[in-house]
């Protein structure tokens, strides 16, 4: 079965900085097309914050162009997401998304991060 598992939420001041990542178990990285990470602010609902397909180029979302980087370690079935210059408006729950070449897709349970003074 997959799943996945984020790792890399917290508490950070304005302007800080946080990693997170996000490692898919139960599937092979050959048989994984897209990877992504989403992100949920309380009360909203459920954007796509950057993705980075198999081989392609990456996407971003307006908001995050710039600070954000996603990147992937197909050794390792890891997907990261480098986040810098941090704004309040960047608090949410951060979701590892991922699409497998049969169709399906997996969520992980979500990391916390929290950008507050």
């Amino acid at each position: 079965q997959v799943q996945l598992v984020e790792a890399g939420g917290g508490l950070v001041q304005p302007g800080g900085s946080l990693r997170l990542s996000c490692t898919a178990s139960g599937t092979s990285s050959s048989s994984i097309t897209f990877m992504a990470w989403y992100r949920q602010a309380p009360g909203k609902g459920r954007d796509r914050v950057a993705s980075i397909p198999s081989g392609g180029h990456t996407n971003y979302a307006d908001a995050v162009k710039g600070r954000f980087t996603i990147s992937r370690d197909n050794a390792k079935n890891m997907v990261y997401l480098q986040m810098n210059s941090l704004k309040p408006e960047d608090t949410a729950v951060y979701y590892c998304n991922i699409g497998l070449r049969v169709g399906t897709t997996y969520w992980g349970k979500g990391t916390l991060v929290t950008v507050s003074s």
